[in-house]
């Protein structure tokens, strides 16, 4: 990329995210009784890549989508997953006490605070794409609400959670473990370009080229969380590094070895690629970009 193209897509970036950020800082309650606006807040202002909402703009901006529908349902997505990070960081999951480069929720406001600071945000989720002022028309809410449910419950993240924990000290193929992987990162991730896409006119090869590139880059992302994982410390990942090594947890750096995951995490990014240039669209730069991106990150 050149020096041009680099700095309009950071600045594309930066007004993106300010606009996530700022409307975040709107719909997340402060006066949640008893403290619970505060640890609701703490878990997911000020912090985080916000992969999934530049993800859902890139997508929407490809088809021609309704700014505000986008906004929406990136927040949307950002709750969720900011949700399932305060849960999965919880003793009786991960047990993490780093994240973001801080306490995590529970070392902070305690177990129970992070417990239902995560259940009023992924409630807040669906509060957000649902307004009552007229902003998006009701079958497109229903549809975005579809989409995100789909991606959130038992056939993706908290299906592929559960998988997790239960495969702790236990052997995995790599089909296997893409299967969890797919389930527990790569849906929510998929599930954003979709909504995305949803905001406005795709065609069903289009739509099928964006579920592609959605699924390749989801898996992709995960890749590169393994292989991250073992290779840069914690103040670098602002989370604590070895995490899944140390649980005896199955990686694709420990099925197929950090040579070989490398090499899948280059071949997801060829794939997701392709996908774009089969979808007939025209504005796909920034999802480009975005791919990039994600098997080029170090943290």
């Amino acid at each position: 990329m050149n020096s041009a193209a680099r700095a309009s897509f950071e600045a594309w970036m930066r007004q993106a995210l300010r606009d996530v950020e700022q409307a975040l800082e709107r719909w997340v309650p402060a006066d949640a009784p008893a403290g619970l606006g505060e640890a609701m807040r703490y878990g997911v202002l000020d912090g985080g890549k916000r992969l999934r909402p530049l993800l859902v703009r890139a997508a929407a901006e490809a088809v021609d989508g309704a700014p505000e529908a986008a906004l929406r349902a990136g927040v949307a997505v950002e709750l969720i997953h900011a949700y399932s990070l305060m849960h999965d960081d919880m003793p009786c999951m991960d047990n993490d006490v780093l994240r973001r480069g801080k306490p995590t929720v529970h070392v902070r406001y305690g177990e129970a605070g992070a417990m239902l600071a995560g259940d009023a945000m992924q409630a807040l989720a669906f509060e957000v794409l649902t307004p009552e002022d007229g902003s998006l028309p009701p079958a497109l809410q229903a549809r975005l609400c579809a989409l995100l449910a789909r991606a959130a419950g038992h056939a993706g993240m908290a299906g592929g959670q559960a998988i997790d924990l239960a495969s702790i000290g236990k052997p995995l193929g790599e089909a296997q473990l893409r299967d969890m992987h797919h389930r527990k990162t790569g849906a929510l991730l998929q599930g954003s370009v979709l909504m995305g896409a949803a905001t406005g006119v795709a065609t069903e090869a289009a739509w099928n080229a964006l579920a592609e590139y959605g699924d390749a880059i989801g898996l992709a992302f995960q890749v590169v969380d393994d292989i991250l994982d073992v290779t840069q410390a914690s103040d670098k990942l602002g989370k604590t590094a070895g995490k899944d090594l140390d649980q005896d947890k199955p990686t694709y750096v420990t099925v197929l070895g950090l040579d070989a995951a490398r090499s899948e995490a280059r071949r997801l990014h060829v794939q997701a690629l392709a996908a774009l240039d089969r979808s007939g669209l025209a504005a796909c730069e920034h999802l480009r970009l975005l791919a990039d991106m994600v098997v080029d990150r170090e943290h």
